[in-house]
């Protein structure tokens, strides 16, 4: 009867955290063609599993759903190096292909046929946006399908790239080549920005790190050493006191981890892309 009352609570956990993230408000989803890499059924295992093991040890309803919503939250919380270096390797994607646009725009190639040319050999953080790109243009206008590129990138340096070459095709801009080479460069120094804050905000996240993994093994060690220590818990008024102090951690990890992110600039091509769904 206890494990199947701990089950429960778990489960009841698990389901308040969902109905919790599906009445949150979210902005308009814009698709993308890129992979995501945080699917939900991951987020319910992991809540599911931390709220359960939790559980079996605590038998506190309390616990087990704070550690539901870290395991629910644990990506935002702890956050992933391999986002932030997949997010960096896109920038200099997008640099690098910029700066082929213009050499091959240089051999007195039409834009047209310089995006088709450059999907051959383009960066692999960006080659399956390219190559779509590519493939659009041989059924849709150029316009067209540069909104769906940006669309696809969903990047604020691939919005000043589609814009430039928005223009260039009804020739507005004068000078492609000098434009595409200092859009390249400046998408190179916000990937050498991306990788100064990753440097000095690593702290934060280790920070962030430590204190989660001590307060865990603090915790599991009072239940294991000296489980009488934990009896005032067992009260409501106990799992009251509790809650408070799991809200007060949970934001204070929340803070940390928001104090670690990078903000990039907004893009400001989703509003068109919204509309060209």
């Amino acid at each position: 009867m206890t494990l199947l009352a701990a089950l429960v609570g778990a489960l009841a956990a698990a389901g308040a955290l969902l109905i919790y993230d599906g009445l949150r408000l979210r902005p308009p989803v814009v698709r993308t063609g890129r992979s995501v890499p945080e699917i939900p059924r991951e987020r319910v295992l992991r809540a599911l599993g931390a709220g359960l093991v939790t559980a079996l040890l605590t038998r506190w309803p309390v616990a087990a759903l704070g550690m539901a919503a870290v395991g629910w939250f644990g990506a935002e919380l702890f956050g992933s190096r391999r986002a932030a270096a997949q997010a960096t390797a896109r920038t200099e994607a997008i640099a690098a292909w910029t700066e082929m646009l213009r050499d091959t725009m240089s051999g007195a190639h039409g834009l047209e046929e310089a995006v088709t040319t450059s999907a051959i050999v383009a960066p692999a953080p960006i080659r399956r946006e390219v190559t779509a790109l590519a493939v659009r243009l041989e059924r849709q206008p150029l316009d067209v399908a540069l909104r769906a590129f940006a669309t696809d990138l969903a990047h604020p340096t691939a919005d000043l790239v589609v814009a430039s070459l928005s223009l260039a095709s009804t020739g507005a801009v004068g000078d492609l080549n000098d434009l595409l080479g200092t859009l390249a460069l400046s998408a190179r120094e916000e990937a050498g920005m991306r990788l100064r804050v990753a440097a000095a905000r690593a702290r934060l996240r280790t920070a962030v790190r430590v204190i989660a993994g001590v307060t865990a093994l603090t915790a599991l060690g009072l239940i294991v050493l000296n489980r009488s220590y934990l009896d005032s818990y067992w009260t409501p008024t106990g799992q009251g006191v509790l809650a408070v102090v799991a809200v007060t951690w949970g934001i204070g990890l929340w803070w940390l981890a928001k104090m670690g992110d990078f903000i990039a600039p907004e893009r400001f091509l989703v509003a068109d892309a919204e509309e060209h769904e």
